[in-house]
């Protein structure tokens, strides 16, 4: 099933994140994770790539592995990122000789060995430009990320919204964002690119935070924003992942909570291969729901 339909059956729809192993660990920890996963009817789980493009072939065999031995629907994350044409064309045959047809098509990072990558030498430049490339070669179900607070390497957020608006343009059936804690700031970014006349389902991204060097990270990394009562928690529970974790999971789940009473397409959870993050979220969910 398209992403397309499946934002048409089920709404909410509920959709998980899963990421390859390194290569020296047998693809199996995933794919035991993803059984693990299954029991909580997951509309579909998308399979990420390694920064650069590393990762691609494990990538493909999970997603397809995730159709064939569980029944699920898959969809495979693709990169420009340092790709030609060429190299675009076979993972996409693949793909379709696997009967995987939804693509979260992305520019991507650039290789950890080369922080300075230059995006505007390769053949692919921008996502826009793999998504159109995607939709002149197969009839793919396309995603692209959003970012409610802006892409890093963007200047100025007004212009990354216009961008966005352009990759829809060329294509797009669904945006899924980065990452959020602040709850505000995707309702302004959702009513924004809305009367931008953008009309596809945006869902959020969610990660529920269990440690507080997850945290740290994330603040270094992408410079998510995090609200006053996140910095609170950190500052009481930092030095204690079982107490982080604890009040992580509560936190995702009263965001979760919030989004889904006020009307979002989906919820799209990044649970960093943790069945235990599915279990204790989803199951906090059910709880405030009143289901046994």
């Amino acid at each position: 099933m398209k992403l397309s339909e499946i934002y048409k059956s089920s709404v909410p729809v509920l959709s998980f994140e899963v990421f390859p192993p390194k290569p020296d660990i047998p693809l199996e920890k995933v794919m035991n994770i993803i059984g693990d996963f299954k029991q909580y009817s997951p509309d579909f789980i998308s399979v990420t790539y390694g920064a650069g493009g590393s990762s691609r072939g494990r990538t493909v065999e999970i997603a397809t592995r995730i159709r064939k031995e569980y029944g699920l629907e898959s969809v495979a994350h693709l990169t420009c990122v340092g790709q030609t044409h060429e190299e675009v064309d076979h993972i996409l045959e693949d793909l379709r000789q696997n009967g995987v047809y939804n693509i979260m098509a992305l520019r991507g990072d650039p290789p950890r060995n080369n922080p300075n990558f230059d995006f505007s030498r390769g053949e692919f430049k921008y996502a826009s430009e793999l998504i159109t490339y995607i939709r002149k070669r197969g009839n793919f179900g396309i995603a692209a990320a959003a970012y409610t607070e802006g892409h890093q390497d963007c200047k100025y957020i007004d212009k990354d919204w216009e961008n966005l608006k352009r990759k829809v343009d060329c294509g797009v059936d669904l945006l899924i964002t980065q990452l959020f804690y602040d709850n505000r700031l995707f309702w302004h970014f959702r009513d924004t690119i809305r009367k931008m006349g953008v009309t596809v389902p945006i869902v959020p991204g969610i990660m529920p935070m269990f440690n507080g060097r997850q945290i740290r990270r994330i603040l270094s990394m992408c410079g998510a924003s995090m609200p006053s009562e996140i910095l609170i928690m950190l500052d009481k529970y930092g030095d204690s992942d079982e107490d982080m974790y604890r009040a992580g999971v509560e936190y995702a789940i009263k965001q979760i909570q919030e989004l889904v009473s006020e009307g979002v397409d989906g919820i799209h959870l990044e649970l960093m291969n943790r069945p235990d993050l599915a279990r204790d979220v989803l199951g906090g969910l059910k709880r405030l729901k009143g289901e046994s």
